[in-house]
């Protein structure tokens, strides 16, 4: 059989979290349209006839102005050396912009050290008039010689059996390290603590999104209930109020769904509590960015 590795790199908002859920027909990664949604680098595991395939989603390309986005870049950064094969993702509804040429020079060095495929995943064609891709894969060409170009919407699975094809012909041969019903090495943990930044990136605008984090202090399973306490840590009493919302509602939103969104994925009942804290300048923090795994 086939196997290999691909990971998704790209700037912010292109829709690779998107495009990996979609690969997987399964939810493992959360999304938004709020920019460096994907902090960690996203395992996910895909079973299609003859193949295994490892894709890992990366933070997308951005600039720092943080300890923890500096950790991000470096992540994606540190992902070129685990893959054999490169997914470039860009967008349909515009022209290669600054941040997508820098992840293109980035992705040029590193096929200069360790030749592999390079594919570029020209997502969200359901915005645009088909007419528009020729044009804009023209221009791609000129930049970079890919492997190959695949247009496709994430959002639809519009020609995504086309690329996962595409990907399984450029794999080598090899044993799959993974059982076949495992999607992803995330544990519930992490899984519950980032549906839950999920939804607060949903409900929550300007500042707010990009200064939360949450931790899960209990994490109690059985056989018909898993009991989940987790805190969202932001950096300002004045996002505290935010968060939770007049009369407490924001927050109960915020865990309502995430609540709804767990017990899907883990086929349980699921208690879940949820406080807000205040720690300042936890976003260049060491200790607190290694306790969230960052």
């Amino acid at each position: 059989m086939k196997f290999g590795s691909v990971a998704i790199i790209g700037r912010s908002n292109v829709g690779k979290s998107t495009l990996l859920n979609r690969l997987l027909k399964e939810k493992i990664a959360i999304v938004s349209d709020k920019p460096q949604t994907t902090r960690t680098r996203i395992l996910g595991v895909a079973h299609v006839e003859g193949a295994q395939i490892v894709f890992l989603d990366t933070p997308g390309f951005h600039e720092p102005h943080h300890l923890l986005n500096r950790r991000m870049v470096r992540t994606t950064l540190d992902t070129f050396d685990d893959a054999d094969v490169l997914y470039v993702v860009v967008e349909a509804t515009a022209q290669p912009g600054p941040g997508d040429l820098a992840v293109i020079e980035h992705v040029k060095q590193a096929v200069a050290k360790q030749a592999r495929p390079v594919v570029l995943v020209i997502n969200k064609v359901d915005l645009v008039n088909k007419s528009r891709l020729l044009p804009l894969m023209e221009q791609y060409l000129r930049i970079f010689p890919w492997t190959e170009i695949v247009p496709v919407s994430a959002e639809t699975a519009d020609n995504v059996d086309r690329l996962l094809s595409v990907t399984v012909s450029l794999l080598a041969e090899g044993e799959a390290t993974f059982g076949d019903d495992v999607v992803t090495d995330q544990s519930m943990r992490t899984l519950a603590a980032e549906l839950i930044r999920e939804k607060i990136l949903q409900q929550t605008y300007e500042e707010v999104p990009h200064s939360v984090a949450v931790e899960i202090e209990e994490f109690i399973e059985t056989k018909k209930l898993t009991k989940i306490g987790a805190v969202v840590l932001v950096e300002k009493e004045s996002q505290k109020g935010i968060l939770i919302g007049k009369h407490g509602e924001r927050l109960k939103l915020v865990g309502t769904a995430a609540r709804e969104d767990m017990e899907r994925l883990f086929g349980m009942k699921v208690f879940l509590k949820v406080w807000v804290k205040v720690r300042e300048s936890w976003r260049e923090d060491e200790q607190t960015l290694a306790e969230l795994g960052y």
